[in-house]
């Protein structure tokens, strides 16, 4: 074996994760077909699906509607965010008791580095199967992970999503890269839609080509050094994070049947535009652009961006997004879904004020109290009046690489 390259990441894949926390804590699930939705409707789509259910073709995206008659029996259950960002949390204190958790990645996703006296294959296997025992003994069979290890972090990905569910892959030097050329395309991390067309146009059409290409060849298809750090990666060669900074922050909706009228529907909109406030001021940061984001029900869009001096002021942002609203095209026109992104986004100890500004400024004191008594006493403990509506409603979302934090948020 040649150890030149040594294995040094350890990847954990929680396997189709939102539904395998439903089967977990609703038993009556476990063994059987599961979607899980953002809305109970029948337009909606699947955000997860369980094992069982991707048997019969369900996968996420899939309409409520076209997965009843693929899958006849299957059980849909409405996402319970919280929950799942509350299990994270325990699963990544279940993988602690065996080996430091270097970073998540996602809400079901994390890595570990692995020390250099834990390198041998005997101390590796062991520190996977003692994760998987831990698993089995925090929780019910039905919440599985699938281990990768590999010489570099990426590889350690391909290797989880390669043995699942509830496997365990090592990727060796020596193995590369024979034992990447069985998987597809659309397979390979970092390869989307449009990547994978790219690639064709190219001339690539399997992973064998792709691990043929020369590191020139992949710069010049991905246009930037993603191509060089791909070449490296699918060599097993490290390659440094890329340091990026917060651009944007915002938060999107789908609404129900029962709050798809106008006014039901602004009540909502004010509550995502606090939520993205509350999270610039955790975050000591300002806006300086917003834009609200409008799905019709009939399919139509509408969207407006204001521009402002800097600000993180919840009045402020609040008389803003109603001033918006009101522009909107079709006023009367059902609503499907609801978007808020504040951008141009500053931090708030490297900006100096204009002298003319405005009186919201001043205002700092106001925004401070509300959110620590939103923070100590719940959301509904605080609120301006223009959310009041919305109150009931869950809004909280999950991006792939944003886990909430409940203490923040609070939702």
């Amino acid at each position: 074996m040649n150890d030149s390259i040594p294995l040094s990441a350890l990847f954990i894949d929680f396997d189709s994760y939102f539904a395998s926390v439903e089967q977990h804590y609703e038993p009556s699930l476990r063994g059987r077909a599961v979607g899980v939705v953002p809305v109970m409707a029948e337009s909606s789509c699947c955000i997860a699906a369980s094992y069982e259910a991707k048997a019969m073709g369900v996968k996420t995206g899939t309409r409520v509607a076209e997965a009843r008659v693929m899958c006849p029996g299957i059980v849909i259950v409405p996402a319970r965010p919280e929950l799942y960002v509350r299990t994270h949390h325990k699963t990544v204190e279940v993988v602690e008791r065996c080996i430091h958790v270097e970073g998540v990645l996602s809400i079901d996703e994390m890595w570990a580095w692995l020390p250099y006296n834990w390198r041998t294959e005997e101390k590796i296997s062991e520190i996977a199967e003692s994760i998987k025992r831990e698993m089995l003994a925090e929780f019910s069979p039905a919440l599985t992970c699938s281990i990768g290890v590999a010489p570099n972090r990426w590889l350690a990905k391909m290797a989880s999503k390669m043995r699942k569910p509830n496997g365990f892959l090592t990727i060796r030097e020596d193995d590369l890269p024979d034992i990447l050329y069985s998987e597809d395309l659309s397979e390979i991390h970092g390869v989307g839609r449009s990547m994978k067309l790219r690639l064709h146009a190219a001339g690539i059409h399997s992973v064998r080509q792709l691990c043929a290409a020369t590191r020139q060849e992949l710069h010049r298809i991905w246009g930037s050094v993603e191509g060089d750090r791909l070449y490296l990666q699918l060599r097993g060669h490290s390659v440094p994070d890329v340091v990026t900074e917060k651009r944007t922050i915002g938060h999107s909706h789908i609404l129900p049947p029962a709050k798809r009228r106008p006014d039901q529907a602004e009540a909502v909109l004010h509550k995502l535009t606090q939520k993205a406030g509350t999270r610039l001021r955790s975050y000591e940061m300002l806006a300086e652009a917003l834009v609200v984001d409008v799905r019709y029900l009939n399919g139509e869009r509408w969207a407006q961006e204001a521009r402002f001096d800097a600000s993180s002021d919840a009045l402020f942002f609040a008389k803003l997004v109603s001033q918006l609203w009101r522009q909107r095209s079709l006023p009367q026109q059902p609503i499907r879904k609801l978007g808020v992104t504040m951008f141009k986004l500053v931090e708030k100890t490297n900006f100096t004020p204009s002298l003319f500004s405005p009186v919201h400024r001043n205002r700092d004191a106001l925004n401070e109290a509300m959110d620590s008594l939103q923070l100590r006493f719940g959301k509904n403990a605080m609120h301006l009046g223009c959310d009041h509506a919305a109150l009931d409603n869950d809004n909280m979302r999950i991006a792939f690489t944003h886990i909430p934090d409940l203490d923040i948020e609070n939702y």
